[in-house]
């Protein structure tokens, strides 16, 4: 039997005889292995599991939660034990769970915290959940440039056990100003009389806290950085964004991006389990109504071409395969170049460069298709006209489907507008109007041929 799995049972049996003493399990089992159970229990377990740990193991697997499951079981909580386990918990993860409750619970576990957490986490609150201030931690490590090797290295002992991270020291003047930073290796090679001021790096990287954590998220990964400071209009520093809450950013972002890009936003933070139906139907409703009158708008073009099917039936066979294809170019180039933006590959200035490029990809792959389905079309139907039309219709489909793919998001970045949110829906609408529109056109031209 594993470590693991012994450790849950020792919780288990707890629950079952309702024991009141304290456990020393997060010695048998880590936090996050328990924060990946308690998902799977009851509500009311989940409470007698959070009732067998002291205060600063359940902050330890709290934090280890998702934002809904935190604010779940938060909600359930007594505030005043709750005010007790956050006071063990980081200020930026504090803040951003307390941002996902009722403003009458919030006060009221205000109430209880300790002045200067309640100080704390008030000033992150101030920030947009999704920008660097709402981001950041305040428990940095930050000393004067004047301050001399040994005694940071003395209030580094001191200080370190409830600082976020300490393999950066910040150095601030004597108006709290950014104006340097030393890595804890610089700081330990150094000299005990050379001052901060003397061995630090001058042109440290900074964000403000009013950007958007997307930003941020780039200059983490672009620099490797563990962690990036955050400063005022005035270049005070404000806090620390550490590379634990970057690669959370990363998934919000990408996850994000996915879901705009089959058209729905129903994720935003909520739990997929918990939301509720109605929420989850408006979320993807929108979307799947521009869908629908796109579907609608192509019955109408179909429909205007009658006469043209019901001299050649053979046509219709190949209107699946077209819009089909048509569908598939198009996702394909929205989707490559909405994440070459979101990743910052593709930048603003290159935007039409690669436009230029993928309309000629689209020429090529048009080609290769549209040969391909002329000669099927021509075996099949034994007419090689037929081949000819359906040939040409899926070259010009493939082609405008990528050059589609492509324009429509970045009309949409030029209006400032997400274009994952546009991309998947009114590429696939526009590409099907126009795929049908093409066929038929070409067909109603070589009608008396076929």
């Amino acid at each position: 039997m594993t470590m693991e799995k012994k450790a849950w049972q020792k919780i288990l049996r707890y629950l079952k005889i309702r024991d009141k003493a304290r456990t020393d399990i997060l010695e048998d089992i880590l936090p996050q292995d328990i924060a990946e159970k308690i998902t799977e229990l009851e509500p009311e377990e989940q409470r007698k599991v959070f009732g067998l740990l002291n205060d600063e193991e359940a902050a330890l697997i709290l934090g280890e939660l998702e934002p809904s499951e935190q604010a779940h079981i938060i909600s359930a909580m007594d505030d005043k034990k709750s005010a007790a386990i956050l006071h063990h918990m980081p200020s930026d993860d504090i803040a951003d769970l307390l941002g996902g409750l009722e403003n009458p619970k919030v006060q009221s576990i205000l109430k209880h915290m300790h002045k200067e957490d309640v100080a704390e986490v008030t000033g992150l609150l101030k920030y947009p959940t999704d920008s660097a201030g709402g981001l950041m931690t305040t428990e940095f490590i930050a000393f004067k440039e004047t301050t001399k090797v040994k005694q940071a290295l003395s209030r580094l002992r001191e200080l370190a056990p409830s600082a976020e991270t300490v393999y950066y020291l910040y150095t601030v003047d004597e108006d709290d100003r950014l104006v340097g930073v030393t890595s804890l290796r610089e700081l330990i090679a150094s000299s005990d009389e050379e001052t901060l001021g003397q061995i630090m790096r001058t042109n440290v990287l900074s964000v403000n806290a009013e950007i958007d954590q997307e930003e941020v998220a780039n200059i983490v990964q672009k620099y490797d950085l563990l962690a990036l400071p955050v400063v005022d209009n005035d270049e005070k520093l404000l806090g620390i964004v550490t590379v634990d809450d970057i690669m959370d950013v990363i998934e919000e972002e990408t996850t994000e991006d996915i879901y705009h890009l089959v058209g729905t936003s129903e994720r935003e933070g909520k739990s997929l389990v918990h939301a509720g139906v109605l929420a989850t139907s408006k979320a993807r409703l929108p979307w799947l109504i521009v869908c629908l009158l796109g579907g609608l708008i192509s019955g109408f073009v179909i429909d205007s071409y009658e006469d043209t099917l019901a001299n050649v039936i053979a046509l219709a066979s190949f209107i699946p395969v077209i819009m089909d294809m048509g569908g598939n170019v198009g996702s394909q180039s929205s989707t490559v170049f909405v994440r070459g933006v979101a990743t910052g590959e593709i930048l603003p200035k290159d935007m039409f460069q690669y436009f230029f490029k993928d309309m000629k990809v689209g020429l090529i792959m048009g080609s290769v298709c549209g040969v391909s389905v002329a000669g099927a079309a021509a075996l099949w139907q034994a007419n090689p006209m037929l081949g000819l039309v359906v040939g040409l219709a899926m070259f010009c489909t493939v082609a405008l489907a990528a050059t589609i793919g492509t324009l429509i998001p970045i009309f949409f970045i030029k209006l400032g507008v997400d274009p994952a949110v546009t991309a998947g829906p009114f590429v696939t609408t526009i590409k099907d109007v126009t795929g049908l529109m093409i066929y038929f056109y070409i067909a109603m031209t070589f009608m008396e041929y076929l």
